[in-house]
């Protein structure tokens, strides 16, 4: 009995739904869906689910085939059609035509739209057994400032690029590959059991259809070497800690073109600063006698320092918010804010003379100096607190 889910329930439709209803569930579904909208360890699940929900919308949007499923169900279509005959003819491109919209690339559609495993076993190689090349992942340390201003870091990159030597054929000079005898060039054979045919990929080429006879010495007839570049990056302004920089083309070359480059970028600790969305957070030391008094200090930012005005009676914990000397937003909505919170000091050693005018004002306020069961210094320390 078949393991496969209901074509409709993938798609979260009912039955008697129109093709309209059934072209918008697919198109949400997709890009719900998408492997570029997932995690990259995530990626071969949203794949697998891409493929399924990809295959429920080929059979229920041509008539024929869904015909076909209404009355027999799955077994209907698996003995009508090969796994790969299910795609053909589907509107895929229409429904996609605006990709760009949503800031997808459409390589991970044409890769999965060109073909699938007749066997079921995992996305299927391009057209000709050629696959597109890996992604890669790379991390690069930037300041908290370059953060707030935006900076170009230049990474070292090892990966795999087109054979300099071969131009990527994987044959050595003035030689060339020849069709495969086995497939005479289609890079797959077809397998008959009864009333199944069904395709898979020639095992003499791999699916090429051509075969390499003298390798290229450089590359062992692979087409692509190791390599290591330098690239400048650009990291935007706002940008966070643990934020993905997707660079297209920038992964390693394969047969079908080369992966995406994903920089994550670590925002490293800072020794004044913590960061909360857009805003930052810092602490500062002042006098007992500014506190009382009143008066101004100077408050590191991240741009420099500047003066901001301290009230007379400002309480130790208290909160000052500089407008706009914060971090700007990733999306350019505005600036965040600097949050400075005031820690009064609380002297511990006093001169002759500041011991005599504490006691003083001790006395002034109807305190008695000296006294450690309620000094006017403890009961200093603890309104401070």
């Amino acid at each position: 009995m078949s393991t496969k889910r209901d074509y409709y329930e993938m798609l979260g439709v009912k039955k008697s739904a129109t093709l309209d209803e059934i072209k918008k569930a697919y198109r949400e579904m997709a890009l719900r869906h998408h492997p570029d909208r997932v995690p990259h360890e995530k990626k071969k699940e949203a794949e697998e689910k891409f493929k399924e929900i990809s295959e429920s919308y080929a059979v229920l949007s041509d008539s024929k085939k869904r015909a076909l499923y209404d009355q027999y169900g799955h077994a209907g279509i698996d003995q009508k059609y090969a796994y790969e005959d299910i795609f053909k003819g589907a509107d895929f491109g229409s429904i996609f035509q605006d990709l760009g919209d949503f800031g997808f690339g459409g390589g991970i559609f044409e890769e999965i739209f060109n073909g699938f495993d007749i066997f079921g076993g995992g996305s299927r190689r391009r057209s000709g057994g050629r696959q597109r090349g890996r992604d890669l992942q790379i991390a690069t340390q930037i300041t908290l400032e370059e953060a707030s201003t935006g900076v170009e870091k230049m990474i070292t990159i090892p990966r795999y690029e087109v054979c300099a030597t071969c131009s990527g054929s994987g044959a050595k000079s003035g030689t060339k590959k020849i069709t495969c005898p086995q497939c005479k060039g289609a890079g797959r054979t077809v397998v008959s059991n009864g009333f199944f045919q069904m395709a898979q990929t020639c095992p003499q080429c791999r699916g090429e259809g051509t075969i390499i006879q003298t390798p290229c010495s450089n590359c062992n007839g692979e087409g692509r070497a190791k390599v290591t570049r330098k690239l400048k990056v650009k990291i935007p302004v706002g940008v966070y800690d643990g934020s993905q920089l997707r660079i297209r083309g920038e992964g390693e070359a394969g047969q079908a073109g080369k992966g995406d480059l994903y920089v994550v970028i670590e925002v490293k600790s800072h020794p004044l600063f913590e960061r909360h969305n857009n805003d930052i957070v810092t602490e500062v030391k002042v006098s007992l006698s500014k506190a009382i008094l009143g008066g101004s200090i100077d408050v590191s930012t991240l741009n420099g320092k500047v003066s901001m005005k301290i009230p007379a009676g400002t309480q130790s914990g208290k909160f000052f918010r500089l407008k706009g000397k914060g971090i700007p937003d990733l999306h350019d909505r505005g600036i965040g804010d600097e949050l400075v919170n005031v820690n009064v000091e609380i002297p511990t050693r006093l001169t002759a003379t500041q011991r005599k005018l504490i006691e003083e004002f001790a006395k002034a306020s109807g305190e008695t100096a000296g006294d450690t069961r309620g000094t006017f210094t403890e009961k200093i320390k603890k309104a401070f607190k």
